[in-house]
């Protein structure tokens, strides 16, 4: 049974809004606000202490004005009388974000990367108004994680809460910088952990919200009722351009974990385990007889990998890592992707109903090259590897030669093979069992954000 005082709370802070109005009404009277002879229930006393550690960023990117092709041909330009330019013009654009001073001493400011990416220069506004240039320590573009430095005395830093320790329904306050209205407190609950996923960064393992966020709170802080750091605000589902009450955090626990090694290497320097895994469906849970839904099918094994030298099969159940329960396989990215080349990953998975236990550890990424000449003469001039990016898994063009037959058929660095003979290809030893030599050869790229499909013979 619910404590009464807990409960007496709890129902203070649901009743508060429709208090509000009266006890302005009774501040002007001259009472005081009180309910049951006691103080109506505030978030200001830990606001106090909270919003100085919570800054304005905002960023200037000098970017190139795309020009008119035929006006890099020097011809045309001399044909209308286009004077040559040593220098593309360029215009300023300008963004708003948020961050937390999590190191007074040094100054160190955790923001989100989407925030700072690609700035010339980086401004940071302090709670008191002062205006500082920040320098840009480290990033990382997959977790949407970065660390900015500032040269200040008398800084506020934020205490850090333990973002495991978090549950859904507990109280929380965001803080930040919406639409650039500095030191912004919106405040809701907890609504889901885990949140994975979304294909809003590489590595997800959101605190959902309902907090209200919105465009320039990204970076700013999600805190607990005692002022602790539980989340670094990040993203919003907007389906109409407006918040509609779903919000996403980066937990304080991830966060801080890729902080440590953004200060320490300027990057994360992520290793491999050398295991594709594929989430559990009813049917699968049917066909390896398994008790429960949690865990996550092992698809693939790379060859020589740390994986591969502990044991693992195609056909393995994962079922946790570290003493953590899998229940999916993008947290198996998620905890792998945090870790470090060296550390040890201790595995429980089960194999033909039998569960076993092996350990791992993390090794150095090596990402296997192959000329393309080897797989195709048409690809003469090019250099392949393996690729996995922004959850894209295909072939990568390293490099295409400006004189090359790819090159001229449309090819470019950092296209993305993810089919070939309209067969879907992962790696490189796909990509060999479906080509054949002698006959043409029909590929489906990936460039950014578009795709097509190119007939090379």
């Amino acid at each position: 049974m619910m404590n009464n005082n807990l409960l007496k709370r709890l129902l203070l802070i649901m009743v508060l809004p429709a208090y509000l109005g009266s006890a302005h009404l009774a501040s002007a009277a001259g009472l005081p606000p009180l309910i049951d002879n006691q103080p109506l229930p505030s978030l200001a006393p830990m606001l106090e202490h909270a919003m100085p550690a919570v800054v304005n960023i905002s960023t200037t990117t000098n970017v190139q004005i795309a020009e008119n092709p035929l006006m890099q041909d020097p011809f045309f330009r001399h044909f209308f009388g286009v004077p040559n330019q040593s220098n593309q013009p360029r215009q300023q654009r300008n963004s708003l974000g948020s961050g937390v001073i999590i190191d007074s001493n040094q100054g160190f400011v955790l923001t989100n990367n989407h925030v700072i990416d690609k700035a010339d220069k980086i401004m940071v506004t302090l709670h008191d108004g002062r205006q500082l240039n920040a320098q840009l320590i480290g990033t990382d573009k997959d977790s949407d994680v970065a660390i900015i430095q500032i040269p200040a005395d008398n800084l506020t830093q934020l205490p850090i809460a333990n973002s495991d320790q978090v549950r859904v329904g507990d109280f929380v306050v965001a803080i930040g910088s919406p639409f650039g209205l500095s030191q912004t407190v919106t405040s809701g609950i907890v609504s889901a952990l885990g949140r994975s996923g979304l294909g809003i960064e590489g590595y997800e393992d959101f605190i959902q919200t309902d907090a209200s966020i919105n465009p320039g709170n990204s970076g700013g802080a999600l805190v607990n009722l005692r002022g602790e750091l539980v989340g670094m605000n990040t993203a919003i589902l907007a389906p109409s351009g407006g918040n509609v009450g779903i919000g996403f955090a980066i937990p304080s626990k991830m966060a801080m974990s890729i902080k440590d090694s953004l200060v320490k290497h300027g990057e994360v320097r992520r290793g491999l385990l050398g295991v594709t895994t594929q989430d559990l469906t009813p049917d699968l849970i049917n066909a390896f007889n398994l008790a429960n839904k949690n865990g996550a099918a092992v698809s693939r094994i790379e060859n020589n990998s740390p994986a591969a030298k502990a044991g693992l099969e195609p056909g393995d159940i994962i079922t946790a890592i570290n003493g953590k329960e899998i229940k999916g396989s993008a947290e198996i990215r998620n905890l792998i992707g945090m870790m470090q080349i060296g550390d040890k990953v201790d595995i429980e998975y089960i194999r033909s109903g039998v569960k076993k236990q092996a350990t791992a550890e993390i090794g150095k990424p090596v990402r296997p090259q192959l000329t393309g000449e080897k797989l195709h003469q048409t690809l003469q001039g090019t250099i392949l590897s393996n690729t996995q990016k922004d959850q894209i898994e295909g072939i990568l063009f390293e490099k295409v030669a400006n004189s090359s037959a790819a090159w001229r058929a449309g090819l470019r660095p950092g296209d993305i093979i993810i089919s070939a003979n309209r067969y879907r290809v992962h790696n490189l030893e796909e990509l060999q069992q479906v080509i054949a030599p002698d006959s043409a050869l029909l590929i489906n790229i990936q460039r950014g954000q578009e795709g097509f499909f190119l007939v090379l013979q």
